[in-house]
C-alpha cells in the first residue's frame, strides 16, 4: 500500500502540473493572472523539503531534468562543456547545491570545486565557474564562506579562471556584495565577479556604485520569491529596470564588464541597440543563457561573432535549480509535465 501511495502521489503531481501548464499555454487563459500565481507556487516548491524528497528520488523527474542539468559528475560536466566549446560557445560551470549546515559539507564542496578547476585547466576548457555562498557555508558563518571562497579563487587565479559569486535571495544580497568587494579589493583577486538581479528595487543603487568600481557583473532578472516591497512584482517593470541598468552600466564606465544573462528576445534586441548606440567594444560584455534553454538562439548569437556563455549546472542537488527554471517560463513547465506522461 505504501508503494502504491508513493507512485500515486507522483502521478497525481504530474497530472496537476500537466493540467496547470495546459491552461497556462491555452490561448483562452488569462495568462497575466495565472503566470504570477504559477511562479509563486513553483518558487514555494523549490524550497519545500517534502517536494524535494519526492522529486529527487523519482527517476522520471531526474530524467526530464537532464534537459537543464548536464549530469551529476565532473566528467559529465566536462563532456557538456567540450560540446559547447566545439560550437564556439563559452561556459560557466556550477556545482549545484545551497544552504549547507556543516563545515564538513562545506569542505567537500570546496574539494569538488578544486577538482573542477583542475579539470577545466587539464582539458583546456573555455569555462569559468559560478559558486553560491550558502553552498560554501555562509549560513554557518561569513568567515567560513570567505575562507572557502579564498581557497577556490586562489586555485582559479593560478589557472586564469574567472569565478562568479552567484546571488541568492535578498537575505544574502548585502553580504554577497560585501564579500565580493573584500575579495576584489583587500585580497587582490582580479578574477572575481558577482551578480545583480534586475527585479530588486535596490539594484539601481547597487549598480551605480559597482559601475564606479569597474566591476565584473552578471545582470539577470532574478529567480527567487520576494515580497513586492523588495522586488518588482510585474514583468514589465522588471524588464524596464533590466534595460535601464544595462544601459547605465555599459555607458557610464569604460572599464567595467557586463554579463548579459537573459533568454528574453526583447532584452537581447534592446541590449544590442544599446551596444550599437554607445559603441560598446566586445571586450566589455558577453551574453549568457542557461543550459538547455534556447540552444538554437545561443548558437545564433555565437555565430554572429558575439561572446556567448552558457551556464552549465551539474551535481546531485538539482531539484531547487530545476524548479526555479520551471518558474521562469511556463513553456518549461509544459515540457516537464508532458514528458512525465510520455515516459511514465
Amino acid at each position: 500500500m505504501d508503494i502504491f501511495c508513493h507512485h500515486y502521489n507522483k502521478l497525481s503531481t504530474a497530472y496537476y502540473l500537466l493540467l496547470y501548464s495546459y491552461f497556462v499555454q491555452c490561448p483562452c487563459a488569462n495568462q497575466k493572472a495565472m503566470n504570477p500565481m504559477l511562479r509563486q507556487s513553483l518558487l514555494y516548491l523549490s524550497t519545500a523539503d517534502w517536494a524535494r524528497n519526492i522529486a529527487s528520488n523519482w527517476f522520471l523527474a531526474k530524467r526530464v531534468a537532464r534537459r537543464f542539468v548536464a549530469g551529476e559528475t565532473i566528467a559529465e560536466a566536462v563532456e557538456a562543456t567540450q560540446r559547447l566549446n566545439n560550437n564556439g560557445i563559452l561556459v560557466t560551470l556550477d556545482y549545484l547545491g545551497e544552504s549547507i549546515d556543516s563545515e564538513a559539507d562545506a569542505k567537500e564542496v570546496v574539494s569538488t570545486y578544486q577538482q573542477l578547476l583542475d579539470a577545466i585547466n587539464e582539458n583546456s576548457l573555455q569555462a569559468s565557474v559560478s559558486v553560491k555562498p550558502t553552498h560554501l557555508g555562509l549560513d554557518i558563518s561569513e568567515e567560513l564562506c570567505m575562507l572557502n571562497l579564498r581557497h577556490i579563487l586562489t586555485t582559479a587565479k593560478a589557472h586564469n579562471i574567472q569565478i562568479t559569486i552567484d546571488m541568492e535571495s535578498t537575505k544574502y544580497t548585502d553580504v554577497t556584495i560585501r564579500m565580493y568587494r573584500t575579495l576584489r579589493d583587500e585580497y587582490d583577486f582580479d578574477n572575481v565577479g558577482t551578480v545583480i538581479q534586475a527585479y530588486l528595487r535596490r539594484s539601481e543603487d547597487d549598480m551605480h556604485e559597482l559601475t564606479r568600481e569597474h566591476s565584473h557583473i552578471r545582470i539577470c532578472k532574478g529567480a527567487y520569491l520576494e515580497p513586492p516591497e523588495l522586488a518588482f512584482p510585474e514583468k514589465m517593470d522588471v524588464d524596464s529596470n533590466y534595460v535601464k541598468l544595462t544601459e547605465e552600466y555599459l555607458s557610464d564606465d569604460d572599464q567595467s564588464y557586463l554579463c548579459i544573462a537573459t533568454h528574453d528576445e526583447n532584452m537581447i534586441t534592446q541590449t544590442k541597440q544599446i551596444i550599437r548606440q554607445h559603441n560598446i567594444p566586445q571586450d566589455r560584455y558577453e551574453f549568457q543563457m542557461l543550459y538547455g534553454v534556447r540552444s538554437d538562439r545561443q548558437q545564433e548569437i555565437a555565430s554572429e561573432g558575439e561572446k556567448m556563455r552558457v551556464y552549465v549546472p551539474f551535481g546531485e542537488a538539482w531539484y531547487p535549480y530545476f524548479i526555479r527554471r520551471l518558474a521562469e517560463r511556463p513553456a518549461n513547465l509544459w515540457f516537464f509535465a508532458k514528458n512525465l506522461f510520455t515516459t511514465a
